[in-house]
């Protein structure tokens, strides 16, 4: 470690009350604005600079700030071990070898802080091996399909393989890009390369290239300009930290574990959880806004031009959406708002990939899924007790998805009904209220602490969640849904054609047989879509049904009289009608 450097932030933690480890950290997410604006300057004709200049900063960042240098002996080990295995071990297995080994390598880690803990504001390696694992497993996938023929592969397989094994350099700045080196983002090699050879950035077009003096289009670098962007996410990034910091101070894990917790209403136990779910997420926010937008600055974010807008993409790596989150309605929403890089390496390299081949993903991917990221995580029990929840509510989400919110929109599921906005409250607080119940062991990590929090509201999430999973696994009960629900759809599409027919006959009719009557408006065929005046019920749509049947008839019989009785109107044949 460089003395100077610990003094300096041993001084300043002391002055404003927070622990050195998680200031220094802080600090290298802001030094790596500065490092990545001299990252994107280096000569793009010598791209050996920019891998030079990347494994400096880590080392500077591993060594220098932290002293982590049997974390960087760590992370050698799993780097170069994947990258023999990749290389000699030609077997189908190759990529399970590389996930067991780096998986079994960060486990190792695990245990050993398990049974020596740190305090709880040390930084110590495993979370730039967590990173890791990310990165190398998704390696050993990406070299695996490389080797596989093309027309086994999926699109996003197509897009990430490698038919040839990169060179060692190459690969080690991959592994050590310093904007995400400590905390992610994580992404693919093949992103890294297209990064390093600048054929990410092919898509730019002449209208994004800055004028010369000579009213000339000039490209002074290959990466676009990204100041702005970056510089917001970093703002933002230091107001979620600075948010953290305050409501560290008014909610507390420690507080639902008292005896005063238990003494107040339940109501106030269950409302408690979650603003105290939030002030856990918010520095994870700052965090990740703070190392995108460092990704950003260095171009890695690019992602494209917005067809829609014409303006370049930068959210490659982006890593949350607070706002879907926090606003998010269902389990599906929050997954995929959170941690957003981890879960695409969990659907891509996890969950698709013990599905066998043939067959759709099912319960036992869910939960293998939800079991690999506690594993990855941590040993801990908090991490099993929340993931495994998880599962469950992914599963249960997905069930009231399927059987509960077609009964609240039309019969043809086009639209919402009247009552849909009750259903979204409904659901919106009750994931909110969900997540912030199982979250909580994520934080406490002992199974004592854990069930004493759960406890303090009586299991009542789970007690919902195991009634939801005995009713939707009933088949007698989802079949019963699942009649009515076609009932619906079946009746309105019936509703549908007999009121276009209906239709055709009134604009077939003469007008002098309107003539005495009010003449009704005729609107035109409504695209499958019901008007809102028809009842959802299966009851009332069953009596409109008849009653149209009845003016269908009458219709008919009106229009099909013989010629010469009544008028000189010809016959209309049935398939007119």
């Amino acid at each position: 470690m460089i003395k100077f450097i610990d003094s300096f932030m041993g001084v300043v933690a002391k002055s404003i009350g927070l622990p050195t480890d998680p200031l220094k950290l802080f600090l290298t997410f802001l030094l790596s604005y500065p490092f990545c604006a001299v990252l994107k300057r280096l000569p793009d004709s010598q791209p050996i600079y920019k891998q030079l200049f990347c494994l400096s900063v880590s080392l500077f960042y591993l060594l220098g700030v932290f002293s982590l240098w049997d974390g960087l002996r760590t992370l050698l080990i799993s780097t170069l071990g994947t990258y023999a295995i990749a290389k000699y071990v030609k077997s189908p297995l190759m990529p399970w070898i590389v996930f067991v080994f780096v998986m079994g390598h960060l486990t190792v880690k695990h245990v050993e802080r398990y049974f020596n803990p740190l305090w709880d504001s040390e930084v110590d390696i495993t979370g730039a091996q967590m990173v890791l694992v990310m990165k190398l497993s998704a390696f050993g996938w990406n070299v695996h399909d490389g080797r596989r023929p093309p027309a086994e592969l999926s699109p996003i397989q197509k897009d990430r393989a490698l038919t040839t094994l990169p060179p060692i350099v190459d690969y080690l700045t991959y592994v050590f890009y310093f904007p995400s080196l400590l905390i992610g983002p994580s992404f693919d090699y093949a992103e890294f390369r297209r990064w390093l050879d600048f054929s990410m950035f092919d898509s730019e077009s002449t209208a994004q290239q800055p004028m010369n003096g000579k009213g000339r289009k000039v490209r002074k670098r290959k990466i676009p300009r990204s100041g702005r962007v970056a510089a917001r996410k970093a703002l933002e990034g230091v107001f979620w930290i600075g948010l953290w910091v305050g409501l560290g101070t008014i909610f507390s894990s420690k507080y639902i574990l008292s005896d005063e917790f238990r003494g107040r209403s339940f109501l106030f136990r269950v409302l408690y959880l979650w603003p105290l779910g939030f002030s856990y997420r918010v520095k994870y926010y700052g965090a990740w806004s703070l190392t995108e937008g460092a990704c950003i600055l260095s171009g890695l974010g690019y992602n494209g031009i917005d067809p829609a807008t014409n303006k370049r993409k930068w959210d490659r790596v982006k890593n949350i959406d607070a706002y879907r989150f926090e606003t998010g309605q269902n389990t599906y929403t929050l997954l995929e708002t959170w941690n957003m890089n981890t879960n695409k390496w969990l659907k891509t390299y996890v969950y698709l990939r013990v599905t066998p081949k043939g067959k759709k993903p099912g319960f036992n991917s869910t939960l293998i899924t939800f079991l690999t990221s506690a594993f990855w995580h941590g040993v801990s029990p908090g991490y099993y007790l929340t993931f495994v929840t998880g599962a469950f509510m992914q599963s249960s989400g997905r069930a009231a998805r399927r059987y509960i919110r077609p009964l609240f929109l039309t019969p043809d599921l086009s639209q919402a009904g009247p009552y849909k906005a009750y259903y979204d409250v409904l659901t919106y607080v009750g994931t909110q209220l969900t997540m912030a119940y199982a979250v909580q062991p994520f934080v406490l990590l002992t199974f004592s602490d854990s069930m004493k929090a759960w406890r303090a509201v009586y299991f009542y999430i789970h007690i919902i969640l195991f009634t939801m999973t005995a009713i939707f696994s009933t088949k007698s009960v989802t079949k019963k849904i699942e009649l009515m629900l076609a009932a619906r759809t079946k009746t309105a599409s019936k509703l549908e054609q007999l009121r276009f027919e209906i239709e055709k006959a009134r604009a077939k009719r003469a007008p002098s047989e309107l003539v005495g009557r009010e003449v009704e408006e005729v609107h035109e065929p409504s695209l499958g879509i019901p008007d809102n005046s028809i009842e959802e019920s299966v009851e009332a749509i069953q009596m409109d049904l008849a009653e149209l049947k009845s003016d269908l008839e009458q219709f008919k019989r009106r229009t099909m009289k013989a010629p010469g009785e009544g008028d000189a109107r010809p016959r209309i044949s049935k398939r007119e009608v």
